[in-house]
């Protein structure tokens, strides 16, 4: 069975990143043409599935004649074997519905060009700008798919991934995803999540449309990782707040400033706020001991010592009790 167009597009661009990697001028040519057809052949997928229902060939096709259909109407026929190229591509996507960088497609198609036709003038520098800004063009044409690019381009996607361009742009998708969640704490609003198996920065929630925090469904961009709600909030805290930790245990100091919520158990209830991070239960107690008015931590009080009393005079009414 031949390739598919989606195939086709696949395996072109995973040989033009892994021409990429190499930092080799002579490699340079070779990925410009392979990611630059690998792009194309991904535009001419979305195009196909932007229309389920019609003829894959008409969609493509770079000449169409309209011909009398045998029933008083018109149909549509291909003429010769070409297909839409890079201006065709750019107009029918436009009127499909597809959203292109036209921009970044045309400077990487303009070095294409001169490679194919002539000579580049272009430094190798310039030429990997080029590609690497079309990395975006392709995430974007993945999403619009509803295709995901780690299983298809697997480490291909990592080496994309390294480039400045599409990592900001994929940072600024998967951080939007968040913009509804309306947060129990507000630490976590403008907090950066991680990935804790590849440490990743690259997290999204899968429904975008969900504001809800109990129900995000945390996904990495980067390897793929579906993390667990409550864990990614626990691991978040503890990149915030396990250096200040670990300076008060170090220091003798009192413990915090998270502790283990005695609602959801887990380490994500905050000092400061009085109130658990994942589940949202607040924590209200007395600070002053109603005996001696010195202070009541809140790990004393989190310990069982809820009663209004500090430890020490805890401890002296239950001797007191005991005799």
């Amino acid at each position: 069975m031949m390739p598919s167009i989606f195939e086709n597009a696949i395996a072109s661009m995973r040989m033009g990143v892994e021409d990429f990697k190499q930092q080799d001028q002579d490699r340079d040519i070779s990925a410009v043409r392979n990611f630059y057809a690998g792009i194309l052949l991904l535009a001419k997928e979305a195009l196909i599935r932007a229309t389920p229902n019609g003829d894959p060939e008409i969609v493509i096709a770079a000449k169409i004649k309209p011909v009398p259909d045998g029933q008083g109407g018109v149909a549509h026929e291909k003429v010769g074997h070409g297909t839409v190229d890079f201006v065709q591509i750019c107009d029918r996507a436009k009127d499909f519905g597809i959203n292109i960088d036209k921009k970044s497609l045309q400077d990487l198609n303009n070095i294409r060009n001169d490679m194919e036709h002539y000579y580049t003038k272009e430094s190798s520098a310039s030429i990997r700008a080029a590609i690497s800004k079309c990395f975006t063009v392709a995430a974007s044409l993945f999403h619009q798919l509803g295709e995901n690019p780690i299983a298809h381009l697997e480490g291909a996607w990592t080496t994309m991934l390294e480039t400045k361009d599409l990592y900001e742009h994929q940072l600024k998708e998967a951080k939007q995803t968040f913009s509804e969640i309306k947060w129990y704490s507000p630490k976590l609003q403008d907090l950066p999540f991680k990935c804790k198996s590849c440490k990743s920065e690259i997290i999204e929630q899968l429904d975008p449309e969900n504001n809800i925090q109990e129900y995000i469904e945390f996904h990495c961009r980067t390897c793929g990782e579906k993390i667990e709600n409550s864990d990614m909030i626990e691991f978040t805290l503890d990149e915030l707040f396990g250096g200040d930790a670990y300076t008060r245990a170090k220091e003798g100091m009192d413990s915090g400033p998270i502790f283990e919520c005695p609602v959801c158990n887990k380490n994500t209830l905050i000092e400061e706020e009085l109130s658990c991070a994942n589940c949202g239960e607040e924590i209200d107690y007395t600070s002053e001991c109603i005996r001696c008015t010195g202070g009541i931590s809140l790990e004393d009080y989190l310990g069982g010592l809820d009663e209004g009393l500090c430890s020490w005079c805890a401890h002296m009414s239950q001797k007191i009790r005991d005799e």
